[in-house]
């Protein structure tokens, strides 16, 4: 992705690519950014691009929501607990 390229060879001599980094990087971007750039950054995707961003899109939104809902101990509530020792 061009825009992908860009922000890495803008910055890729100022951060570390640390996850810190990174996120920082992408909520700054974000700010400056309105519905229309937004908008607009998605109609130059191509096909395979899209589908990547929806996918990361949706496998990040539903590990927030599973995790909030603490789906892990409902789950683990269904099965009986044994001592295995």
């Amino acid at each position: 992705m061009k825009l992908i390229d860009e922000l890495y060879e803008m910055y890729r001599n100022k951060l570390t690519g640390d996850e810190e980094d990174i996120d920082m990087l992408t909520f700054a971007f974000l700010e400056e950014m309105n519905r229309e750039d937004l908008l607009h950054i998605i109609n130059e995707m191509d096909q395979q691009e899209l589908y990547n961003l929806i996918g990361i899109y949706l496998i990040e939104s539903l590990k927030g929501k599973f995790a909030q809902e603490e789906y892990g101990q409902s789950r683990a509530s269904i099965f009986p607990s044994r001592n295995v020792h």
